[in-house]
């Protein structure tokens, strides 16, 4: 695990935010993935929006759909991880895995999905 960087000087402002179970739950994976609290996370990206006033409503749902989609890819990339890992134990120990084909079209299935995802957010 990352240990958060502190603020060279601590914020001395706050405010109140009232966010859905669904959106707290949102927020709090990509504060996560990103090593942050869920309150510096919210204060980052609502700098990064409030320093482009261009940004359009249209790109930010588009960039929460993008970041959805990359966790999601994530988890699943995880779920897949764990399948080759189970593979490899019994094909090392000289069993057979009928189900390798399965697992590996699925890897090539995640892997165009990242880097979709990827492509997508490179082209913005």
């Amino acid at each position: 695990m990352r240990h958060r960087t502190r603020q060279p000087r601590q914020r001395n402002r706050f405010r109140n935010v009232r966010l859905s179970d669904s959106e707290l739950a949102l927020i709090s994976a990509g504060a996560k993935v990103a090593g942050m609290t869920d309150a510096g996370f919210l204060a980052h990206a609502g700098l990064a929006a409030a320093r482009d006033l261009t940004t359009t409503a249209a790109r930010i749902a588009g960039d929460r759909e993008l970041v959805a989609e990359l966790f999601a890819a994530r988890r699943h990339l995880g779920h897949i991880g764990n399948n080759l890992n189970q593979i490899a134990k019994i094909l090392n120990s000289d069993g057979h895995a009928p189900q390798t084909d399965i697992v590996l079209d699925t890897v090539r299935r995640a892997t165009e999905r990242l880097h979709a995802a990827t492509v997508q957010l490179l082209d913005q």
